[in-house]
């Protein structure tokens, strides 16, 4: 990872009204509250719906997190009018701008200063490659987040189902809280074997429920530390 994505690309601007209308994730909060309150995490340290913009991000100094966690739609290039890379979704403006325009493109968060332990992307295809032919996967979303500065990300392969990621995502959490030592692969097999054994989910034994998700990266040892979300 020599060269951060594409710096011209930073450039566009979507189309607001296709943000504006991208279905509504409301189980997305419960998702992200799980998540803080399994870290001992408290509210302040959650942004959700007119918090959730690329304004509040871009102003954040999220260095100081160990953990940050996002909780919305993933998605790759060219599935957006006006933005021809991978991003996530945020709130969107009234009106789109350079520098708000409601999608936090892989080259913007290529330019985010973090210090984190570990990214969690809970959204769809946050793996995928970046659209260009022959490119690998975790060639876009996952490249800008390392070259931010993450050390190891969970992110998933192709679209999840969103009510099985707050079980998923919160128990790989638990578990590496609990016992860091074990790395947070082993503390993510853990959460899918949990996930599989469901007794009021039988359904969730098959692996469209606990399979996307993929942990990339290690890094640092010790506990996932101050943790910080968006929604």
């Amino acid at each position: 990872m020599k060269n951060a994505p594409n710096a011209a690309q930073a450039t566009e601007i979507a189309d607001v009204e296709a943000i504006r209308n991208a279905p509504r994730l409301p189980e997305t909060a419960d998702d992200l509250r799980a998540m803080a309150k399994a870290l001992k995490s408290d509210q302040h340290s959650l942004w959700l719906q007119e918090n959730a913009t690329e304004t509040k991000i871009k102003q954040l100094d999220l260095s100081k997190y160990r953990t940050l966690a996002f909780a919305t739609h993933g998605l790759m290039a060219g599935e957006i009018k006006g933005i021809g890379e991978a991003g996530l979704i945020l709130t969107p403006p009234r009106e789109g701008s350079v520098e708000d325009d409601g999608y936090l493109s892989a080259s913007e968060i290529a330019k985010l200063k973090l210090n984190a332990d570990l990214v969690v992307l809970s959204a769809c295809n946050t793996a995928a490659a970046d659209g260009t032919p022959g490119a690998e996967g975790l060639s876009e979303l996952a490249k800008a987040f390392f070259y931010a500065g993450a050390r190891s990300l969970l992110v998933s392969h192709w679209p999840v189902a969103s009510e099985a990621t707050v079980p998923l995502t919160t128990g790989m959490l638990k578990e590496y809280e609990a016992n860091p030592a074990q790395g947070k692969a082993e503390a993510h097999r853990k959460a899918m074997l949990a996930l599989i054994n469901t007794p009021d989910h039988p359904e969730y034994a098959h692996p469209l429920f606990w399979a996307p998700f993929v942990v990339v990266g290690e890094g640092g040892a010790g506990k996932l530390g101050k943790p910080g979300y968006a929604d």
